[in-house]
This record gives structure tokens, sequence and C-alpha cells, in this order.
């Protein structure tokens, strides 16, 4: 192509390209009351975890009420693995699609993030211009701007907690087991009658975090990448461990649930005496809906367990970016955080600063008695950080090598 005919073409091209900038240029966040005019009528395609019927229904009743509030049309896609999203953008990057993507918003936290951010696969920041975004007091509750040891800087916004709560069936078990070593000793004691999901699950892999973060001498090797450590040296223990732990396992170790809801089956039909979540309410709705039996309690570790906070981030070339600012806005309103709290919905914990809400805001956070097999208002005080996101990876890739071929 000659210089005379590229500049020609240029000047043809470039108005074009100048009257089509405003309409693929993205939204700004500081301007609120234009991206609520421009979320009208969009549909925000929020691809988000699937597997439990819960929180299936509490994206519902969510949907419903973005429709009515705000004209945007909410299409809950369903996934296994939240990785296979990630894949998704990715692939639609290197195809060229910066502008029409099929994702507006995604349900993610830990090792996802660390690698949409490091593709540059996320629009923002965005998280605190949010008007709801306050509500959260990010100031005195960092864990609502750090996603496994790494700062969001306003790529994710919060929307629920989750830590590792144990229960189990006081009619069979008088004094549960309070330590990683307690529980093998339990487990050796009743066979058969314990199990975690199988890895790569997300509750599987991190009660490998949870064993490890205990068992471990070199914890200290968690919080930095993991390769910084020697990973065969820091994680010798745990494999120690489940080598021990496996034979007393349901089905001798020999095959896994396939998920938290799967362990929540099992003891629901008498199989296992002993389970855990990552949902510290899922014990008492499972006991208020009739799925498990009234002798099911609810406790943590003595020495405190594995948590985090769970975010939405939105693709950078989604198309509906506007309606996925408002979602996400709305899953920061005291409504749907109170909502999302009820063991009526879900029983998935609040990101709010409660304390500082207006008395109107407070009251519907207000729920009455505790349920006999929910947790003690103070019962998750000691939380044990996250470690850095590289391990999840290294730890899942190890457990398949080591214990796959089952």
């Amino acid at each position: 192509m000659s210089n005379k005919y590229h500049s020609r073409h240029l000047t043809l091209v470039v108005p074009l390209l100048a009257l089509a900038l405003p309409a693929m240029a993205a939204p700004d966040p500081s301007d609120w009351q234009g991206i609520v005019a421009d979320a009208e009528g969009q549909t925000v395609y929020w691809n988000a975890w699937g597997g439990d019927t819960r929180t299936n229904r509490y994206i519902d009743w969510v949907a419903q009420q973005v429709q009515a509030q705000y004209g945007v049309d909410v299409e809950h896609v369903k996934l296994d693995d939240t990785g296979s999203a990630v894949a998704r953008v990715l692939a639609e990057k290197q195809a060229g699609n910066d502008g029409e993507g099929s994702i507006d918003l995604i349900w993610i936290n830990g090792e996802n993030f660390a690698a949409m951010r490091e593709s540059d696969l996320l629009f923002g920041p965005f998280a605190e211009a949010l008007p709801n975004f306050a509500l959260t007091n990010a100031t005195q509750n960092p864990e609502v701007v750090t996603d496994f040891t790494l700062p969001t800087e306003g790529y994710e916004s919060p929307w629920g907690k989750a830590q590792i709560t144990f229960y189990y069936d006081s009619a069979q078990t008088e004094s549960p087991p309070q330590d990683m070593q307690a529980l093998l000793a339990w487990a050796e004691a009743n066979p058969g009658r314990f199990s975690y999901p199988r890895i790569p699950d997300f509750t599987g892999s991190t009660f490998l975090k949870q064993a490890l973060i205990e068992l471990t001498e070199q914890d200290e090797a968690l919080y930095q990448p993991v390769a910084k450590s020697d990973f065969a040296a820091v994680t010798a223990l745990l494999w120690a461990y489940l080598d021990e732990l496996h034979p007393h396992l349901w089905r001798s170790g020999r095959s896994f649930p396939d998920s938290g809801p799967h362990l929540r089956t099992l003891m629901s039909d008498g199989e296992l005496s002993l389970a855990f979540s990552f949902y510290p309410s899922e014990a008492a709705v499972a006991v208020k809906e009739y799925e498990l039996p009234d002798s099911v309690r609810s406790y943590v570790l003595e020495g405190g367990t594995l948590g985090n906070v769970h975010f939405v981030a939105i693709p950078y070339n989604s198309p509906h970016k506007a309606g996925a600012m408002v979602l996400a806005n709305f899953l920061l309103s005291p409504e749907a955080q109170a909502q999302k709290q009820s063991l009526a919905m879900w029983g998935d914990r609040s990101v709010l600063d409660i304390e500082r809400l207006d008395a109107a805001a407070q009251a519907l956070f207000e729920s009455g008695e505790r349920h006999p097999a929910e947790l003690p208002a103070d019962a998750l005080s000691n939380t044990l950080p996250e470690p850095h996101p590289s391990w999840m990876t290294a730890l899942q890739e190890a457990w398949l090598e080591r214990y796959g071929v089952y």
C-alpha cells in the first residue's frame, strides 16, 4: 500500500471513527445518574456459580428486584466452574472482541480475580463509585478491598462473606473435633462419617488451605506468591496428613463428594455425621427447611477458620457495563444484603458495616431469636486470612497429581 493511498484512506475513516467513539466509550462510574439512565433496558448476563438452590433463588430474587426498580433484566448464567468464564473472556480478547463480550458480570474472587487482572480483562476502577459502596466502611473493613492478599483497586465490588463452618449431628456426636489433629482422630474413630469435596471444587480446595495453615510450620510463606517458597517443604505435612486421613473418609477416600451441597445431601441421608460449609448459616437454613435433622449444630475450630469476601467484577469487553454497575450497586443495598443474610433466603453474611447504618436499615437485619443450628453472633470473630491466590492453583494441581487417580 502506498503512503498516498494510506493517507487518503485515513482521511475517510477517521471522521467515521470519531462519530462512533461516543457510543463505544465506557460509561463514567462517577456519573451515577447517567449510569442509571443508560442501564434501563439493558440485559445483564451475570455468570455465577449455579450449584446450589439457595444461591440460585437469591439471584432470582435479585433479578426480579433490579428489573422492577431499574428496568434492567438479569440473566443468571449458571457456572460449574468460574474459571470457564475467565477463559471465555480471555478467548474473546484474543479474538479481538473488545466491545461485544458475552459476559457482563462475574461472581469472582481469589485466583480467578488474579488471573483476570494479570491479563487486563476487567473494567474499572468502578466499585468505589457505587453509591452503596460507602456502606461497607472500607476504611475500617479492609477485607472488602482485599482479595486473597491482593488489593482490588476498584475492579471488584464485594457482596458477601464466607467462612469455613463445621456442622455435626449432636445426636451422634457429643464432642466434635476442634482442630485438624482432632479431626483425624475423630475420623479414625468414626470411619466413613466425614469427607471433603473433590478438588478442584472451591469448598474442597478451601479445606486444603485450612489444613495447610494449621499444619505447616512455614505458614508465613502462604501470604506471598508460591514461586517464592519451597512448595514441597511447605506442604509436606499436609500430604502426610491427607495420606493418613483418606482411608477413614467416606468410601475410604476412594471417591469424594462433588461439592459442598453434595456434602449436605450426604448429611441429610445419614451417611455423614460431620461436614462443613463455606457459608456459616448453611446448616441452620437446611434444618429450617427440613433438609437436615433438628439435632444438627454448627461450630468453628478453636484456632479459627479460613474466611474471605466474595465479589462481582465486570469484564473489560462487557457491552452492558451500566447495567452491570446498577446490579452491583443493588447487591450492596441494605435491602439486598438483609435478604441475602436471611435464613429464609440464603444465609450469606453481609459485607455492610451494619452498626453504621441508619435505624431503618439496621432493622432489616433483625432476625429475632437465633436458630439452634446457627452460630452465635461472635463465633466468627477469629477469621483466618486467605493465602496468596497462587497457592490455590498449586495445591489443586498437586492434589490432583497425588490423589486424582481415584
